[in-house]
């Protein structure tokens, strides 16, 4: 029967501890389980960057730079104010009310409202230019 005062450790659950340069005998002498020379024989090999490439110019260094500058905020898509007279009078105009009446494709995010005539009374919520604004006012309307 299994009890604690008769178990005992498994015989191969334990390594001994590996001594390495104490000499040709010992089999692990002269190079110390390292190898031949060089680099890879030195200490600190291990702990290199991940991205050193053996001393010479990274791939990276060696490709040239793209020049110029591109921007990650999105233009507004310019609209006609000319292409207003579609919606009713005293209608709001945002975008969800561009994207229904199919002025805008869903994936752009911003409009902005440029010269041209208008007809109708209309409360637009977007950014204009100066003459717009002039001219939503003269016909009745507002900028929201």
């Amino acid at each position: 029967m299994l009890k604690l005062h008769n178990i005992r450790k498994h015989p191969k659950s334990t390594h001994r501890r590996k001594v390495v340069g104490r000499g040709l005998g010992s089999g692990k002498g002269t190079y110390s389980t390292r190898g031949g020379k060089g680099q890879t024989a030195r200490t600190g090999h291990s702990k290199m960057p991940a991205q050193f490439e053996g001393g010479r110019q990274p791939l990276v260094r060696q490709m040239p730079k793209l020049r110029g500058f591109k921007s990650l905020n999105q233009k507004p898509v310019t609209i006609s104010l000319s292409r207003l007279n579609v919606f009713e009078d005293g209608a709001l105009v945002n975008m969800a009310a561009l994207r229904a009446k199919g002025l805008v494709k869903d994936t752009d995010v911003k409009a902005k409202i440029l010269k041209g005539e208008i007809k109708k009374k209309l409360k637009i919520k977007l950014s204009v230019s100066a003459s717009v604004k002039a001219a939503v006012e003269k016909a009745g309307g507002e900028i929201v």
